[in-house]
């Protein structure tokens, strides 16, 4: 992975850059992000909201509370219907990037499948990585 790195929507109208690299990577089952995707679960790469800058474009939200009752906020492209990435009121200064709005998401390594108690017997898991029920507990 290159740095910065960027990624944007299928139209080309909203583009991002972050300045760092990412501070997780994981695959979130929950039924929201099964929605929110149209697929099995969500590829998703956490970095500092200092980190990030929007380029260009202006996206759409579309908010819904988390299953912990906090404000789950998802950008997606008004143009094109990419989704993009995310801000989740449970975690103050981060935001979640889909991992296929990527440039190059090639470099997208996930450490943990989360929140498997939801997941379609039909998705595919990675073997080795740690499986965790929901939300993995935060280390102090």
């Amino acid at each position: 992975m290159d740095l910065p790195f960027g990624g944007g929507c299928a139209c080309g109208a909203i583009r991002y850059e972050c300045a760092a690299a990412p501070r997780y990577m994981g695959n979130c089952h929950c039924t929201h992000c099964q929605q929110a995707t149209g697929g099995p679960y969500m590829p998703v790469l956490v970095v500092k909201e200092d980190d990030f800058s929007l380029l260009g474009g202006e996206p759409t939200w579309f908010e819904r509370p988390s299953d912990g009752g906090y404000p789950m906020r998802r950008a997606f492209c008004p143009d094109c219907g990419s989704p993009l990435f995310l801000t989740n009121g449970a975690h103050a200064g981060v935001r979640g990037l889909y991992a296929g709005s990527l440039d190059d998401p090639s470099w997208y390594e996930p450490s943990r499948e989360i929140y498997v108690v939801s997941a379609q017997p039909w998705a595919l898991m990675h073997p080795d990585l740690p499986h965790d029920e929901g939300m993995p507990q935060r280390r102090r």
